[in-house]
């Protein structure tokens, strides 16, 4: 596709950074440099923040059913442009092509169902003394502050955006600098549908510079993060000195409980197939998988097969296929978490090396009896590199699932109901699957507890986050 010249998309333009400095994007499944990422300066910032103020103060006044039908309009280009969108995506980020097109359209339902709950945040009329009379009214809060990360390059901004923007409030997207062409993409949907200019703006390059800058300043009303527990904790202290509200979308290290009740091959099938979509590098991967002991070696070696059969590709159509992960400095700290667990008595089912030639390729890395002294049972390994061990109670399994800091997702499998209730209310996450590796949809709410972030995004609570309740009294003279 040749080497991409990006811009920034400020008042409703695209538009130059003020500096000349770039950042060289590489396709990981190549190594190739196929774009050059602009540095906003602290100038474009202010821009990009004074066009927001006046977005806002268009958009806020926009009825709801006309915020509506322009967001669906973005969402329909969205469907539209799939396959461009998805050949982007693949070559940024490195996923296959059919994960690519479902993240597409995944994106597109996001947005769909944030639009249509636009037209939902209703307030009301509270019984009230004679003479007077009470209402709240939900309102956008302002500008917001969007920052989001390079596993999922459309479906996170999709998420922010169509939330932020249904509510009716402006906002300033910075996506990674490392998987900036999907965003971009994105907002020329917006552009193009019709979106007042100011309403949505793009800003590109480094990441601690604009996230500083952008929440300190008085235009941005609310900042929305998804990323690593380190980064969300310092913008979560930041924003909470300036009061601003803080939606937090942190890392996750997912307990998968297996019971011996269940169809080993079925269930293993199924988990292979959840773990290493998008090369693992999910922050709600099954990643600690506790199996039962009378099934644990035959679900491990069952596991360990389908993991050994998919075969490492980007832009192929194959369904049993896995892409790199992001980088090389990726791959090199798994690699460091893979070696540490042997090192200290793991067993290596399967996979384990970096892939000889071009590419951040990683094989499918199964470990067993890995010791809790291990990194990577209290790292999240972000990659593919599932970890097993066994256990006999609900009390232990329950102790070892939630012993971490991380309270994102977990899963279950069990046919037996009691044990199903028991373990999913026992679990301290956002996200329970029971029976289901599925726990992000568009109508659902997703986010997660302790150092796994605060706020929901999705469902009738997405919107929500970015509004204000007021409330009004009415008296009479």
């Amino acid at each position: 596709m040749g080497i991409r010249k990006l811009d920034l998309h400020i008042g409703g333009a695209w538009v130059p950074a003020s500096s000349r400095e770039t950042l060289d994007l590489v396709n990981p499944a190549t190594g190739e440099i196929i774009a050059h990422v602009p540095l906003a300066t602290p100038a474009d910032l202010d821009a990009a923040a004074a066009s927001a103020v006046e977005g806002f103060a268009t958009w806020r006044r926009t009825a709801p059913a006309a915020r509506c039908a322009i967001i669906l309009r973005a969402a329909a280009l969205l469907r539209e442009r799939r396959e461009t969108v998805a050949a982007l995506m693949s070559a940024e980020q490195g996923k296959p092509l059919p994960e690519a097109r479902a993240e597409t359209l995944r994106a597109a339902e996001l947005i769909e169902w944030a639009a249509e709950e636009g037209r939902r945040t209703y307030g009301q009329t509270i019984p009230a003394p004679d003479g007077t009379r009470y209402l709240s009214f939900w309102e956008p809060i302002g500008p917001v502050l969007a920052l989001t990360p390079w596993n999922f390059p459309l479906v996170s901004p999709a998420r922010k955006v169509g939330s932020s923007l249904a509510a009716g409030c402006s906002c300033i997207l910075k996506p990674s600098e490392i998987t900036p062409l999907s965003a971009t993409e994105l907002v020329r949907a917006f552009a193009d549908a019709g979106l007042p200019a100011g309403v949505l703006n793009l800003v590109l390059g480094n990441p601690a510079l604009i996230s500083r800058h952008l929440l300190e300043h008085d235009a941005v009303r609310a900042v929305t993060f998804t990323g690593s527990v380190t980064v969300g904790k310092s913008l979560s202290e930041q924003a909470g000195r300036l009061m601003k509200p803080a939606l937090m979308e942190l890392g996750g290290h997912s307990p998968v409980i297996v019971f011996d009740d269940v169809d080993v091959e079925k269930i293993a099938k199924a988990a292979v197939k959840a773990k290493f979509r998008n090369a693992g590098q999910v922050c709600t991967s099954p990643t600690r998988f506790y199996v039962q002991a009378k099934i644990y070696d035959a679900f491990v070696d069952t596991f360990g097969r389908h993991a050994a059969a998919l075969r490492l590709e980007a832009q192929g159509e194959g369904v049993d296929t896995m892409g790199p992960v992001v980088s090389e400095r990726r791959r090199m700290a798994l690699s460091e978490l893979i070696e540490d667990a042997r090192a200290k008595g793991a067993r290596v089912v399967t996979g384990g090396k970096a892939r000889a030639g071009a590419g951040f390729f990683l094989e499918p890395t199964v470990l067993a009896d890995v010791p809790a002294k291990a990194r990577i049972m209290s790292e999240e390994p972000f990659g593919p590199v599932a970890v097993f061990n066994r256990f006999t109670t609900i009390e232990e399994v329950l102790s070892a699932a939630n012993g971490l800091p991380f309270g994102l997702a977990a899963y279950l499998f069990t046919a037996n109901l009691a044990a199903a209730r028991q373990v999913s209310h026992g679990l301290d996450c956002g996200i329970v699957g029971v029976n289901s590796f599925s726990g992000s949809n568009p109508e659902t709410p997703f986010g997660g507890n302790k150092d796994s972030g605060h706020g929901r995004e999705g469902g009738t609570e997405g919107v929500r986050e970015y509004m204000t309740l007021k409330f009004i009294v009415e008296g009479t003279l």
